[in-house]
């Protein structure tokens, strides 16, 4: 049997669990290299996600904490979808991914992590699914987010 290394997990399983959103501090921070923010606009940005589905796994999320869609203004909603595309078309220049996934968890049920809205933009290649998630539940992820934050920010 051979071993899964991945030591950048443990950084999250180890760290004191905070009361904050983690969406909300990241709004607050001037720490954009070090979050992964990679755009901010005047209602929302756009960070990577720290623990991806796959390789330029991004979230485009509100400043403001709300749960619902509903509950964004005209300007917020624009802005958002404007990102969206902006996500969209950095990541086919920088990864030439194969295809897309868009979504939206809204709620723990719904497999929410955070109760704070965001949209996912989540790269797909041909070939980018195995067996390591059905048989031992990993997700083999080919770069570190550090590497992949640089390669976007060019494009941005």
């Amino acid at each position: 049997m051979r071993n899964l290394w991945a030591p950048w997990r443990m950084v999250y399983i180890s760290a004191p669990k905070n009361v904050e959103c983690f969406l909300c501090s990241y709004a607050k921070s001037n720490r954009d290299d070090e979050l992964f923010i990679l755009k901010r606009g005047k209602y929302s940005f756009i960070v990577l996600n720290a623990y991806p589905y796959n390789n330029g796994h991004l979230m485009i999320a509100p400043y403001r904490h709300i749960i619902y869609p509903n509950d964004l203004t005209v300007e917020e909603s624009m802005e958002i979808m404007d990102f969206i595309s902006l996500s969209i078309d950095v990541l086919k220049r920088a990864l030439s991914p194969d295809g897309f996934n868009i979504g939206v968890n809204i709620g723990r049920a719904a497999g929410a992590g955070v109760e704070h809205l965001h949209f996912h933009v989540v790269p797909r290649w041909f070939g980018d699914t195995n067996f390591m998630p059905i048989l031992s539940e990993t997700k083999v992820i080919s770069q570190h987010i550090k590497s992949t934050f640089e390669v976007l920010k060019k494009f941005l």
